[in-house]
């Protein structure tokens, strides 16, 4: 029986590079975006090369939105096996302090809370047979400190590594393996969902790298070569790895 995924966020970027991957290998795809004509276009292209694929329109952060949409994944194919949280803003650049309170709460709702919402009400269609889950965190909050204004992005960020370890020996009993994905630089749109305010230049401290910034392959990575590593995950040939944090940055993140 074919496997199923639900990946958040999957109108574009990474999402949309791991649902093609996905559907090359067999696996079913359903597209949870805000987006929905860029989702659109993906599952298109899934059906088009053979794929099974559909799209639902759902706020990640809005628990309602999450539940009916997983009970239509299950109506439709009977399952879910995994679960790629993968959504994500970086939401408003600010300085701690002129940030204001909605700005934090928008990017933790987005990033923070919609993981925990997706995890919990996947749990219960998961318990039975096992399966996987994965997490888009970032090199930002993890590894990395330098990105000036950026403090509610990386404590998303860092959060979601947190929970990912908490989640990951809860759920080894049911056979349920959770790991995440950090991410450097990486050629996505994730900049149509930021907001730089000025006073990010009165706090930022000057970070130089003469030789370049990118020592694997001096420039950013690519959407499929973390697709590549977020499917690694997801199948079987990862069936011993649970509670990690994979780094998808070239090195970037120890210079």
């Amino acid at each position: 029986m074919k496997k199923v995924a639900v990946i958040t966020g999957g109108g574009s970027g990474i999402g949309a590079d791991t649902a093609k991957r996905f559907a090359k290998e067999g696996i079913r795809v359903c597209l949870f975006d805000l987006k929905e004509s860029r989702a659109e276009n993906v599952k298109d292209e899934i059906i088009r090369e053979g794929g099974d694929a559909f799209v639902l329109d759902i706020d990640v952060s809005d628990e309602e939105r999450v539940t009916y949409g997983l009970e239509q994944v299950v109506k439709e194919w009977g399952q879910i096996d995994i679960l790629f949280n993968n959504a994500g803003i970086n939401g408003t650049l600010n300085s701690i302090e002129e940030m204001k309170a909605e700005e934090w709460d928008e990017t933790i709702h987005t990033n923070l809370k919609s993981t925990f919402l997706m995890m919990k009400h996947t749990i219960p269609y998961m318990k039975k047979n096992g399966g996987s889950m994965i997490i888009t965190s970032s090199i930002n909050g993890n590894r990395t400190f330098s990105n000036f204004g950026m403090s509610a992005y990386s404590t998303s960020k860092a959060g979601q590594v947190a929970f990912m370890k908490m989640a990951a020996l809860e759920l080894a009993q049911y056979h349920i393996r959770v790991n995440a994905i950090c991410p450097g630089a990486i050629d996505t749109n994730i900049e149509q969902n930021t907001d730089r305010k000025e006073s990010v230049e009165k706090i930022e401290i000057p970070v130089e790298y003469p030789e370049g910034a990118h020592p694997l392959e001096q420039k950013s990575g690519s959407a499929d070569q973390v697709a590549d590593v977020v499917y690694f995950l997801a199948s079987d040939a990862s069936s011993h790895v649970t509670g990690t944090a994979m780094y998808v940055d070239g090195a970037e993140s120890l210079l």
